[in-house]
């Protein structure tokens, strides 16, 4: 094997090794939809370990582990299903003030399932100058997101209601995702030229905590 060859295989090893070990940690911790994902991330790098690797002895020490990870990664996932079913599914994410790494993506990405074709989004409170100051600054801001979403084959309605008090983010898979902030969670960048103006994942957040659920049944707006 080349030296290229056995550095990859190193820094295979090393990523799967971490990331079961996250998904054991975050399993110990009862925070077992984000243990599920790390374990099937760890499995998919041990398998390319697998592959990669010409010592026996090593294909069957992985092989076994990642037969254990599988088995415990079922178990969760039919775990998950219980608590779906039963409407008992709760998982709380704490955002501390001045948190990164929270962008939209990583927070909804494992709830944007295949299958979800509508998303409804209540929210009681836009009027800074960032989410639409004024009404009609709000109704121009949002037909222009609309024509935009428009040109990719996704429909957007708005309704204003007086009566509105939750935030809260649906997807017709049934999870259903509420945010003490609402999406206005991220401090505003000092400057367009800043760290964290164009990539979320390094925007700083506001203090707030992020509470989601499962439901079976999830009513439209």
């Amino acid at each position: 094997m080349s030296r290229a060859g056995r550095d990859g295989s190193a820094a295979l090893e090393r990523a799967g090794a971490e990331t079961v070990k996250r998904a054991v940690e975050l399993d110990l911790a009862s925070r077992f939809q984000e243990s599920l994902v790390c374990y099937q991330e760890g499995i998919d790098l041990l398998l390319q370990v697998v592959k990669a690797t010409k010592d026996e002895a090593k294909k069957h020490r992985y092989r076994q582990k990642i037969s254990e990870y599988m088995t415990r990664a079922e178990d969760i996932k039919k775990h998950i299903e219980k608590e779906k079913e039963d409407g008992k599914y709760h998982k709380q994410i704490r955002i501390e003030e001045n948190a990164t790494g929270f962008s939209y993506e990583k927070l909804f990405q494992e709830y944007l399932t295949e299958i979800v074709s509508e998303v409804w989004v209540e929210d009681p409170y836009i009027r800074q100058v960032h989410q639409g100051s004024g009404r009609s600054q709000q109704i121009s801001g949002l037909e222009e997101i609309r024509q935009s979403l428009r040109n990719y084959g996704v429909t957007l309605n708005t309704a204003f209601s007086s009566s509105v008090h939750d935030r809260e983010i649906r997807f017709n898979n049934g999870w259903m995702i509420k945010i003490g902030r609402g999406l206005d969670y991220f401090k505003k960048p000092q400057s367009r030229f800043s760290i964290g103006y164009c990539d979320f994942d390094l925007r700083p957040c506001h203090e707030t905590t992020v509470d989601v659920f499962h439901t079976k049944h999830t009513k439209k707006m």
